[in-house]
């Protein structure tokens, strides 16, 4: 997959949208944009995702037709989906039928709504005809802000924007919950029980309609070019992933602080996974996942004696917990060190999402010795530019996290470009039957890889996604893993692109760390200072090159960056 993609346009009167495969995106009037994007998703009862073939697209002045069918997971629909300019407005039509029956946690339109409306007010109308005020939440919302949704109304500069849906009952979520830059309003209630059947002959109609009156104002041009960077206390710890491929592995020299290993205690492949990680002669960060076994747990924490580890937290693999550190998992943990004549700091939070952090922390111990979330930019939507607009979501994230943490340090990772798990899976998911790693274990059996971890544009994301992470009261950022198909390294050892980007990271841990907003979110900066040498690392993920302005205390610098690409500078 090449890192950026070159999309059609299709325009009638005042409206615009670009078409990206089988999503209707940046959908625009007069140049502004006021929704993300449209699109239809057909999601089995795992949550797994079908893609969406767009056999044939048909354009006329006034409408744009695509003839879609999805493929995979035993889904078996087929139909369009139609855009109509109206006098009126826009309006965005759904008409699937299921060629077999389907049991489905989600069919039918979603809607994205920008993050630019963080703290817009905004109107809902419920189906049963009345209204509520409400808001576009600012802080990342834990749960679904609006609920019952016929219609949403909100105010932008110059103009007023309504949004219309009909076939179901919508409600919204924040998906940057997930770094996703948008909200989502999609439907059937998750209140309502799922998985649903859709019988072999059953349609799904809805549509979405867009009324804007007043044009709206274009959005003001701040000067993206500047960057300001402010002491944050010390720079994080950089650390990898440990290798999930299968062996054998690679001699490779160490990169980073430390390694981040997952021991799934319901798996027979936990001792070799932590044997291998330890062979890599580097600080280990345990996280432990428990099992049925209780006496597991102990072997595990026995296993730990007279290696270098940093900290360990456990996690309850599912159910209620959500894959979060709770009382009862972490007590256990301690009570098994404490077993086994092990003293360590003790941390906690979530290993899927920052989503279970944000609704489920009030399962976690108020006495841990700090607080960890992950980052997966592309569970949702795979496109670049999906991962690009993620970076900005990223800070939110690190943010609100420190702000939960409430003075403990942040632990963030691992970063990876798609799930390593699917923390919302109802049934048994793939894992390894045998002991050794032959065949791998962890991410190789459950998560995803994408092409782009190969891409010479992911050092440049890497530098921008540590930029926007690192803020003040986070201790550590994990990326990746040290070799592999989601590695930094190619299985035989040899070097990523991203590999470049994490060593350069790597080197001001223990420094004094430099950080700063992106004006834009397409440029970023990180820096660290040790003594009176300053280093900045630079990142531009825009498509063209930037010339970007440092300002680091009474030092300014000019910096030309190539599209795609960091550079590093001393000052």
């Amino acid at each position: 997959m090449v890192w950026h993609t070159e999309h059609p346009s299709w325009r009638s009167g005042p409206w615009s949208l670009e078409l990206r495969g089988d999503e209707l995106a940046d959908i625009a009037v007069h140049g502004t944009v006021v929704l993300r994007s449209v699109r239809a998703v057909v999601r089995d009862a795992d949550w797994n995702t079908a893609d969406l073939v767009v056999d044939r697209v048909r354009s006329t002045d006034v409408t744009l037709t695509l003839h879609v069918r999805s493929e995979g997971l035993g889904s078996s629909f087929s139909g369009v989906v139609r855009v109509e300019a109206r006098p009126a407005g826009l309006r965005v039509l759904l008409d699937l039928e299921a060629g077999a029956a389907f049991d489905t946690n989600r069919t039918g339109l979603v809607v994205l709504h920008p993050p630019s409306l963080a703290g817009v007010p905004a109107e809902v109308r419920h189906p049963d005809g009345t209204g509520e005020r409400t808001a576009f939440p600012r802080a990342i919302s834990p749960h679904q802000p609006m609920r019952d949704i016929a219609g949403l109304t909100w105010q932008v500069p110059g103009a007023t924007v309504d949004v219309a849906f009909d076939g179901d009952v919508f409600e919204m979520e924040d998906q940057r919950n997930w770094t996703d830059a948008s909200y989502k309003t999609y439907s059937r209630p998750l209140d309502l029980p799922f998985p649903y059947r859709v019988e072999a002959g059953e349609r799904v109609r809805q549509s979405v309609t867009i009324e804007v009156v007043g044009e709206p104002a274009a959005a003001k041009t701040d000067d993206g070019d500047v960057l300001t960077l402010r002491d944050g206390g010390r720079f994080p710890q950089i650390l990898l992933g440990a290798a999930t491929a299968p062996d054998p592995a690679p001699t490779v020299a160490p990169v980073g602080d430390g390694l981040v290993v997952e021991l799934d205690l319901g798996t027979p492949t936990w001792p070799a996974a932590l044997a291998r990680a330890a062979a890599s002669a580097v600080p280990l960060d345990v996280r432990v996942i428990l099992g049925d076994d209780a006496h597991a747990l102990d072997a595990a924490a026995a296993a730990l004696r007279g290696l270098d580890v940093l900290r360990v937290a456990a996690f309850q693999p599912g159910v209620a917990a959500r894959h979060v550190s709770d009382v009862p998992a972490t007590a256990a943990l301690r009570a098994a060190l404490d077993r086994a004549g092990i003293r360590l700091p003790v941390i906690g939070g979530s290993r899927s999402h920052f989503t279970e952090l944000n609704r489920e922390r009030h399962r976690l111990p108020n006495d841990l010795d700090g607080i960890l979330t992950t980052v997966t930019p592309l569970f949702h939507a795979t496109g670049t530019e999906q991962l690009v607009e993620s970076v900005a979501m990223q800070r939110l994230v690190a943010t609100q996290a420190v702000g939960y943490a409430d003075g403990t340090p942040v632990h963030i990772g691992p970063v990876s470009l798609r799930p390593r798990f699917n923390d919302v899976a109802t049934g048994p998911q793939p894992a390894p039957t045998r002991g050794d790693l032959s065949e791998g274990y962890g991410a190789e059996f459950t998560g995803t890889t994408d092409t782009r971890q190969s891409a010479p544009e992911l050092a440049a994301w890497t530098v921008a996604s540590a930029a926007a992470l690192a803020v003040p009261g986070v201790a550590s950022l994990a990326f990746f893993e040290e070799w592999g198909p989601r590695g930094i390294r190619a299985s035989d050892g040899t070097d990523m692109p991203a590999a470049s980007a994490l060593r350069e990271l790597a080197a001001g841990s223990g420094g004094a760390l430099l950080w700063g907003d992106s004006p834009d979110g397409l440029v970023w900066a990180i820096g660290h200072r040790r003594g009176r040498r300053t280093t900045l690392l630079v990142a531009n993920l825009d498509r063209a090159a930037r010339s970007v302005t440092i300002v680091v205390a009474a030092d300014t610098r000019t910096i030309d960056v190539a599209a795609g690409a960091f550079r590093h500078v001393d000052l």
